[in-house]
């Protein structure tokens, strides 16, 4: 066989493997613009590959519709063989880049909003600076993304994780504390008690249960929260409402602790604690990426990164 028909047929494996991915990523993510968002292709180059395939096959892959897409029979019998041929072929680029000490490629990360100081975040762009030939796409929100569908390789989740079919990994823990400011204490009667502090008013915030746990010497009480007046979503929201004397609510310690110093904010109830919370990583383990995020993941955990 010569160098040009080698070239060639190497050109059409090259495009199969390509197609099948595209077919993968389609799949898992249930749309077009979702799976680009995932192999950071665009919507356009998603459809042409899919397109490409389901003609090469001369089968129809998808039911599409203006709002979804659902696997034909074909597709669902195809979906199986593409997935593990996929993941071969990562598994073999995971086991080539472990070898390297500088990786390459990009990650494309969610984490809350607020904290732009705190050490989880510098820890990412630590390892932006020691990596560059990594490329860190950094998106903030205090609301939760669907990491599949948005396109995200890694997420940095904070509380009690939901059930998932997610992977995820333990990387800290952060302290709460619960606050207010002396201005909006000064206009009610003093909180020394749990029954006092079920008087006063609270800021909602949209993206954490109502009820908390109060810890005391080896007590534990479950504390429900019923005057709500403000109700926000996000962290950074939340601080502004209390800093303005509109009333109570827990907040990460890091977030607040130069205004605790200041005496701009002070502690409700300081005798009382709120339980540790954890910082998770959270990923799909699907996608080209993975090596890269796991590496990520491992750095943030040797630096003990946090919300403090």
């Amino acid at each position: 066989m010569n160098d040009e028909i080698i070239f060639r047929e190497s050109g059409k494996m090259i495009e199969d493997y390509r197609g099948l991915a595209v077919f993968v990523a389609v799949a898992d993510a249930g749309s077009l613009s979702a799976a680009g968002r995932r192999l950071k292709l665009s919507t356009s180059v998603i459809s042409h590959h899919l397109s490409r395939l389901e003609t090469k096959l001369g089968v129809t892959l998808f039911f599409r519709s203006t709002r979804s897409m659902s696997l034909t029979p074909e597709g669902q019998a195809a979906l199986g063989p593409a997935r593990r041929m996929v993941e071969a072929g990562e598994a073999a680029l995971d086991a080539l880049s472990q070898t390297s000490d500088q990786p390459v490629g990009a990650l494309r990360i969610t984490m809350p909003a607020f904290g732009e100081r705190t050490h989880l975040r510098q820890s990412v762009w630590e390892f932006a600076r020691q990596h560059p030939l990594v490329a860190i796409s950094l998106h903030s929100s205090d609301k939760p993304a669907d990491l599949v569908k948005e396109g995200f390789d890694l997420a940095i989740r904070l509380g009690v994780l939901a059930d998932s079919s997610l992977k995820s990994r333990r990387i800290g823990d952060f302290a709460r504390v619960l606050i207010a400011s002396p201005d909006y204490l000064a206009t009610r009667p003093p909180v020394r008690t749990i029954e006092d502090l079920a008087g006063c008013s609270f800021v909602a915030l949209s993206m954490l249960p109502d009820r908390m746990t109060l810890e005391h010497q080896g007590r534990s009480v479950v504390f429900e929260p019923e005057n709500f007046r403000i109700e926000v979503d996000s962290i950074t929201a939340a601080k502004s409402a209390i800093l303005a004397g509109l009333g109570v609510q827990h907040l990460p310690l890091g977030e607040v602790e130069a205004e605790l110093a200041s005496g701009e904010l002070v502690r409700v109830l300081p005798q009382w604690n709120l339980p540790l919370l954890g910082i998770y990583a959270v990923w799909p383990d699907i996608g080209p990426q993975k090596n890269l995020t796991r590496r990520l993941i491992d750095f943030l955990v040797s630096r003990g990164a946090g919300v403090g």
